[in-house]
């Protein structure tokens, strides 16, 4: 079984009594259905599970379950023997966007306080955003992720002591010797082919077969691609349209959406996009990242709309469509293959997994930097460079940005290939793979209903 950081976070929840519904939001084949069943078998000696999109496509069973008897009902046809009490019985409805209606139910279930409760879907942004009575103060709202790096890690044998020991050197900035530094750019350049999709990491585990990895993560991309069931044939086709793009929009020197380009249409903006922008992002199978160009903390009362980059939710299916099944490019380091955006791929994934909302500098005189992220220490913004060549200290917009006084720049970061640690004045060098320790500055659960 592939170790799952938030099988903690679902666990404590379960144990912990509390008076509102945990629901767990997150793009299709992150693991939701399968972590959440895990932990509920273990806890509960009832376990119920009924998943609202098949019964969606089946017998709609639920579709018409407008009050807590009319719910109760339903399931006792499915698992009444099951229907003990709340210390031994939990309730697992998955998929419920497939029912809107439900998300409004879990206040009177919860208030019933018949049994324990736990519920999945994605696009829940969406769901809730259109939904006419939220349950304010039922719902604890957590977002799940295919595996970082350091998951991935411990699907490749590492055990926590390792980790703990490695996160002490990052915390000391206490560099690898070379042999450890070569091993863990080996597991990275692993986790750049196969990303962090459980059925690729499975595969992976299982066969070491590149090509079994390429199938199953083209099969997710065109599910993903596919997916949009909510819209109408016009906006299923625009929404494809945004989604195959990104990658070759990474290709681009700015990297950016280009609003006309979707369509081959001039004068079209970024507001003729918003309702396919959104679903993308709210499915989880985009990484939106909004550009800044007067970084002032919080840096989201800074941000515009308009100028806005995407990235793949899983550097896997990026690396399948950029290289297929060729792992030379990865592998040996190919001096005529740019990995730079796959690279920031990886650490868009690892930052918004860790908590953070993702913003870039963009200054039309003094350039761009990659990422720009909170500091909740020192209410400042904290710049980061991500690269994936040689010239790693070459990056003149980013020194111009330590370098303005109006920011209160306290540090900054370059994320390189290179093994030692340095500081040079206020930005800090470090290996690419230490970007699984940035834990997010301020712990937060997304916003609570």
């Amino acid at each position: 079984m592939l170790k799952r950081k938030i099988s903690d976070v679902i666990e404590q929840h379960l144990k912990s009594n509390s008076e509102r519904i945990l629901l767990v939001d997150g793009a299709r084949q992150v693991g939701k259905t399968y972590i959440i069943r895990y932990v509920g078998k273990k806890l509960f000696a009832n376990f119920i599970e009924i998943n609202m999109l098949e019964d969606s496509v089946g017998n709609k069973l639920f579709a018409n379950a407008t009050t807590v008897d009319d719910f109760y009902l339903r399931i006792s046809v499915i698992a009444g023997d099951k229907m003990k009490e709340k210390e031994n019985t939990l309730i697992f409805i998955d998929e419920i966007q497939a029912y809107p209606h439900l998300l409004t139910m879990l206040k009177f279930l919860r208030d019933d306080n018949r049994f324990t409760y736990i519920a999945s879907g994605s696009l829940l942004g969406v769901t809730l955003a259109q939904t006419t009575s939220i349950p304010m103060g039922s719902i604890r709202k957590i977002r799940m992720f295919p595996l970082d790096f350091e998951e991935f890690l411990y699907a490749n044998g590492m055990n926590e002591y390792a980790v703990n020991v490695l996160r002490k050197k990052f915390e000391a900035r206490e560099s690898l010797d070379e042999a450890m530094h070569e091993k863990m750019m080996e597991f990275f350049k692993r986790y750049l082919l196969v990303g962090g999709l459980p059925a690729a990491v499975n595969a992976f585990l299982n066969t070491k077969n590149i090509q079994a990895v390429r199938e199953i993560q083209r099969e997710i991309h065109d599910y993903y691609a596919a997916d949009a069931s909510k819209y109408d044939a016009e906006r299923k086709l625009k929404i494809r349209r945004i989604y195959d793009q990104i990658p070759s929009n990474l290709e681009n020197k700015k990297k950016r959406v280009v609003a006309q380009r979707i369509e081959d249409i001039r004068g079209k903006t970024f507001a003729d996009y918003e309702d396919e922008f959104e679903y993308l992002i709210s499915a989880g199978i985009a990484l939106n990242v909004q550009a800044i160009s007067t970084p002032v903390f919080p840096l989201i009362e800074s941000s515009g709309k308009n100028l806005l980059k995407l990235y793949l939710n899983d550097v896997g299916i990026l690396t399948s469509i950029l290289y297929g099944s060729n792992i030379r490019a990865i592998l040996d380091d190919e001096r005529s293959i740019n990995l730079g955006s796959v690279y920031e791929c990886v650490v868009a994934s690892e930052l918004i997994a860790h908590g953070y909302n993702l913003f870039y500098y963009d200054n039309r005189s003094k350039g761009e930097v990659d990422y720009l992220i909170d500091d909740y220490d020192s209410l400042s913004a904290v710049p980061i460079e991500v690269k994936s060549g040689k010239d790693y200290t070459v990056h003149s917009a980013l020194n111009a940005f330590v370098k303005n006084e109006d920011y209160h720049v306290k540090k900054a970061y370059v994320l390189s290939n290179t093994r030692e640690i340095t500081t040079n004045g206020k930005i800090t060098y470090l290996p690419i793979y230490e970007v699984m320790f940035f834990g997010a500055l301020e712990k937060q659960d997304e916003p609570q209903f």
